[in-house]
């Protein structure tokens, strides 16, 4: 089917990289826009390929001093990108940042070979792990909004009959039919996900009535949110060393000693996360908001664990959470190499617990500190995230 796809119900959009479809990797900067190294980002491009199924063929990194808005990059990296990626058989370029619908045709058309930018790839992954009708309803939302901007003469159809998005187009008064019918589409969504958040919503009051104190485990894709809430409940949550292993949130509760508290599993963060998915999954990120309190979880065996864990601060800022009691969890203490990276780590966040989720160590203290914050008896934690 191709990097776009169309499943016959619903004109319901799935943005797709098949198995093993070669991918040649593009990491584009401006010079001084971001605090992070090209190597770091290139590396979670290929993670993000990975999840998405793809095979990497090749890989290019260029900094620019003022992007072109045509290309993005300047006419010698884009003639050093064809020659690669046409010389490696390469089926998808994939690019790191997110482009204009000008600059993807642009290189589309230089190049000869398709180009999807990061969020576009994103949401290929989003689509391939959400399992629940909710998931589901907010992804199709997401992509929608996505895809709207960049309908072009090629034509997106919206047809059960055949033909795949970014294909040859049909022609203006299809394409103006194509948005028309998108935009209705979009609509209903809204409409759907209003209802979901309604919903939720009226299960929170259910927990607030029976005094039962929440916890949200949220940290960047893969950091393990969902090892964690296993471990600490015996929940069954889908594990997989994989970004974005889990979409749709799950709460479940911990009981001990006449303690309960009840632990949500959210969607991972990730840098930059693309806006039309924070719009698009409010109904899952209220589950954050409306938390007695965070549980941060980084993944402190990462290499770029500090980036990581910024960017998480930042998004819990914009998500307008970043001022709720939490705790601070430094996870896969096990991959540690001495005891003088502990010591470190601790120094860097002297109010987190080292634990490790997947050989439950750790749980003890963090339980306590966590206890201790919902109980109101102290402050410790609150002003860790």
């Amino acid at each position: 089917m191709g990097w776009f796809g169309i499943f016959p119900a619903a004109a319901e959009i799935i943005l797709r990289v098949e198995n093993m479809e070669k991918v040649f990797l593009a990491v584009l900067d401006e010079k001084g826009k971001f605090n992070y190294l090209l190597e770091e980002r290139l590396e979670e491009l290929r993670e993000l390929t990975r999840s998405a199924g793809g095979n990497v063929v090749g890989e290019i990194k260029a900094l620019v001093d003022r992007p072109n808005p045509a290309t993005y990059m300047g006419k010698g990296k884009l003639f050093e990108l064809r020659e690669k990626a046409l010389k490696s058989g390469a089926q998808i370029i994939l690019v790191s940042i997110d482009l204009s619908p000008v600059q993807v045709r642009n290189i589309e058309e230089a190049c000869e070979i398709r180009v999807v930018d990061r969020t576009g790839l994103i949401l290929d992954i989003f689509a391939r792990r959400a399992k629940s009708h909710e998931g589901r309803l907010q992804v199709e939302l997401a992509q929608l909004m996505y895809l709207l901007p960049r309908l072009t003469g090629r034509g997106v159809l919206m047809s059960r009959l055949g033909g795949g998005i970014g294909t040859r187009g049909p022609g203006e008064k299809k394409l103006e039919y194509d948005r028309r019918r998108i935009r209705e589409r979009i609509s209903r969504l809204k409409e759907e996900v209003d209802k979901i958040r309604r919903h939720r919503t009226l299960i929170r009051k259910g927990r607030q009535r029976k005094e039962l104190k929440t916890v949200a485990i949220v940290g960047y894709t893969n950091a393990g949110k969902s090892t964690l809430l296993n471990a600490l409940t015996g929940a069954s949550a889908f594990v997989e060393d994989k970004v974005f292993a889990t979409l749709d949130p799950m709460t479940r509760i911990f009981e001990r000693d006449g303690m309960r508290i009840l632990f949500t599993d959210t969607v991972g963060f990730i840098a930059n996360l693309p806006p039309n998915l924070v719009e698009a999954f409010q109904a899952t990120l209220e589950e954050i908001n409306e938390a007695d309190a965070i549980l941060h979880v980084i993944d402190v065996g990462h290499p770029d664990a500090a980036h990581r864990e910024k960017a998480v601060r930042g998004i819990m800022e914009k998500l307008k959470v970043s001022k709720k009691p939490s705790v601070v969890a430094l996870n896969k203490m096990d991959l540690l190499k001495s005891p003088e990276e502990r010591e470190r780590l601790l120094r860097e966040y002297p109010e987190a617990i080292l634990i490790s989720a997947r050989k439950q160590e750790g749980f003890e203290p963090l339980i306590e500190r966590l206890a201790a914050v919902l109980d109101g008896l102290t402050g410790e934690g609150t002003d860790a995230d």
